[in-house]
């Protein structure tokens, strides 16, 4: 075999993400919160922008040039700042957030306490790995679907869905994040995040592992001299065993989350105006910012030095891409809540028990965007209501089957949780018996998907419930 040099054409695909385009994502996902910390950041590092509310000031610049013929920027804020603010209800609708004759707006007591962002946490080690970039681009989309827990709260289809991409892929992104810190992140329940735990100790093929996969209720049942039995071991040995697990972390993101009792901001809310429904975008706590005229006038001046002027031409870009990703997040919540009551407006009308099976595909269809896009407008982010504070994601469940059709998934949760809030301490239900009752109501339901909705309503097993009840 001989080495030759030589030159090959190649005609490749490969997805590239503007800044804009960049920018825009970001803004669609990041939270109430979040979106008033990152404009305050923006705030101090670009001086091309400035808050609404400050005073002009009281005596005019004096400029070191004469006049002049207006730059192309200047053009550019004429067609992207004087335009986009005229259109912005262009479809004849009236968006709330801009509304100011709303007097009564909803009043929520609401608390937030600072917290690290597990999923910023997560981005960060995404960045510094060496993955394909096309698998990077689904693993961003894995950790956009994982909950304060750690836990990933979709299937391997969906996110190929969502990432229009096959299932080798999703499979290679879901173990690249299951890698990151914290230990047992990405985990589907509770089994796998332990078992990841464990493989990050290097004990993976431990007796550890084996009880874990095997016999995990049993160790939450405390059936030792069972255990003993089955691996052939002592007590003290299985004691020990049961040590290491009890170390492990049951809630991978607990640390990242918040520690004390909040309540969560809504990021929208929903009014109703006789038959009607009004929407309302909350922009309290986020700052309203401009274009900072001194330093306009500064990108128009002859006399100032290349680089100076450079430098305030890319700030003067970034700032118009902000001012823009900003409209664009608040009209695409804005319909996207719209989309929402139109599926839902039994829920708005009657309350929780009415809630239909949706998902993300009906409202991405509806609106003519792509699923990822409405998974991204919908994550981390709450809609306040007449029935209370909920999450955008509890809108959308699958279906299970029922006497009377099709039914909600959240409904069932929401069943699961008052049959268990109902029960007698001293002797509560079993997975079982709550689906044999379920059953009865016309909800055709397995013993192990009544496990799965209680542990995704974070609620224990029987045994544990005997001794506390939730």
């Amino acid at each position: 075999m001989t080495l030759e040099q030589r030159v090959d054409l190649r005609l490749t695909q490969k997805l590239a993400l503007t800044p804009q385009l960049q920018m825009q994502l970001k803004l669609l996902q990041l939270p109430q919160l979040e979106l008033s910390q990152y404009i305050q950041l923006e705030l101090m590092e670009n001086p091309l922008l400035e808050l609404e509310e400050e005073e002009e000031q009281a005596t005019e610049i004096e400029t070191p040039v004469e006049e002049q013929e207006p730059l192309v920027i200047d053009k550019i804020e004429k067609i992207i700042i004087d335009d986009y603010f005229s259109e912005r209800a262009d479809d004849g609708r009236d968006l709330g957030y801009f509304n100011p004759g709303l007097e009564d707006k909803p009043n929520f007591e609401l608390f937030y306490s600072k917290r690290t962002d597990l999923w910023d946490h997560l981005i960060w080690q995404l960045r510094l790995s060496n993955a394909e970039d096309r698998i990077r681009l689904v693993a961003e989309i894995v950790i956009g679907n994982i909950d304060e827990d750690g836990y990933l709260r979709a299937s391997d289809e969906e996110i190929a869905k969502l990432a229009d991409t096959d299932l080798d892929t999703v499979k290679a992104a879901v173990s690249l994040v299951q890698e990151f810190d914290p230990p047992g992140v990405g985990a589907r329940d509770l089994k796998e995040c332990l078992l990841l735990q464990l493989r990050a100790l290097d004990l993976e093929s431990s007796i550890v592992a084996s009880i874990i996969a095997e016999h995990l209720e049993d160790v939450q049942r405390k059936k030792y001299e069972k255990l003993s039995k089955i691996f052939n071991l002592s007590i003290e040995d299985i004691l020990s065993a049961i040590k290491i697990i009890e170390k492990l972390e049951p809630r991978p993101g607990r640390n990242f989350a918040v520690t004390t009792s909040s309540f969560p901001i809504p990021d929208v809310y929903v009014k109703k105006i006789e038959d009607d429904y009004q929407i309302i975008l909350n922009d309290e706590g986020i700052p309203k910012i401009r274009l900072n005229n001194f330093y306009k006038e500064m990108v128009e001046a002859k006399r100032l030095p290349s680089e100076e002027k450079k430098f305030l031409k890319e700030k003067f870009r970034n700032a118009i891409e902000l001012l823009k990703g900003l409209e664009q997040r608040h009209r695409t919540i804005y319909r996207v809540t719209e989309s929402l009551i139109k599926f839902q407006k039994d829920f708005f009308d009657k309350g929780v028990d009415f809630i239909k099976p949706l998902n993300l595909r009906d409202i991405a269809e509806d609106l003519g965007l792509h699923e990822s896009t409405i998974s991204r407008v919908t994550s981390n982010k709450y809609l306040a209501c007449d029935h209370g504070i909920f999450s955008f994601k509890f809108f959308f469940s699958n279906a299970l089957p029922s006497r009377t059709g099709a039914i909600s998934t959240s409904k069932v949760k929401e069943l699961i949780r008052k049959v268990i809030d109902e029960e007698n301490p001293e002797t509560p239900f079993s997975d079982s018996e709550i689906a044999e009752m379920l059953k009865k109501q016309g909800i055709d339901i397995a013993r192990r998907t009544v496990a799965k909705y209680r542990e995704e309503l974070k609620i224990p097993p029987k045994a544990l419930r005997r001794i506390k009840k939730y």
